[in-house]
């Protein structure tokens, strides 16, 4: 069974396997509602959220939520590992949280579901996919990643069992991911999908390498990363880690 809705401006999916549908619709239904919290703390574009909040106060969090504490601390564990290049702080002190939320909320939703008691499932935070269990006969999520030059493209399908796929890159929102060393724009790298244990680490991940460019790609497999597959500058492909191609088996 499959669940839809649109949460923080995109479309989001849940795709129950092992549940009847009362069961497969209360959880889904509990997992969006984690979604919808989280967008409600932390979107930049609700005046009334905490991020808006504080940032109206020049980034001063003294006081905030543990879940801002939380959120934060990720990203500031990334901004070391990372050597700057993944920031969440702008160079006014505010805080721009936009490569940790998505896969943290979204992580946590899909540990929602595991609470409900339910092995087989799949969502996708709008490319960003966490995977359990098996979607049928004990094989593995077929998790599709996009061509950065065309929405309608896929690059590859990867299959996946029990973590997370995130992908960075600058074909949808333009240049927003910076790389926090130079306070420019990131330009080594077209694309950047990370496979990890979990969402949140192939999130956080994906974020860092984009910033990183080429160099980030075996930094990665050093800091949590099963894979990473990732298109440069000039548009070649570049794999590392452990990365398994559904049908042929070749990405395009």
């Amino acid at each position: 069974m499959r669940f839809l809705e649109t949460v923080m401006g995109i479309p989001m999916s849940i795709d129950i396997r092992d549940a009847a549908e009362d069961v497969a619709a209360a959880a889904a239904e509990r997992a969006f509602r984690v979604l919808r919290d989280a967008d409600e703390r932390f979107s930049a574009y609700r005046p009334d959220s905490e991020l808006s909040r504080v940032n109206a106060r020049g980034g001063d969090a003294s006081g905030a939520s543990e879940d801002f504490a939380e959120v934060v601390g990720l990203g500031s564990a990334m901004a070391d590992a990372s050597g700057g290049a993944f920031r969440i702080r702008r160079p006014d002190g505010t805080w721009d949280l936009d490569g940790v939320v998505k896969g943290w909320a979204a992580d946590r939703a899909a540990r929602s579901l595991a609470v409900s008691g339910l092995r087989d499932f799949c969502l996708n935070a709008g490319g960003d996919v966490a995977v359990s269990g098996s979607p049928g006969e004990g094989r593995p999520w077929n998790v599709g990643v996009r061509s950065p030059d065309s929405a309608a493209e896929v690059l590859a399908v990867l299959e996946v069992r029990d973590g997370g796929v995130a992908t960075s890159g600058a074909y949808e929102r333009g240049a927003h991911i910076v790389d926090g060393r130079t306070d420019a724009a990131a330009t080594g790298l077209r694309s950047a999908t990370v496979v990890a244990r979990d969402l949140t680490t192939a999130d956080l991940l994906a974020t860092a390498v984009f910033a990183l460019g080429e160099d980030g790609i075996r930094w990665a497999i050093g800091n949590g990363a099963r894979g990473v597959l990732a298109v440069d500058a000039s548009g070649r492909l570049r794999g590392l880690g452990e990365l398994a191609f559904a049908g042929a088996g070749q990405p395009r």
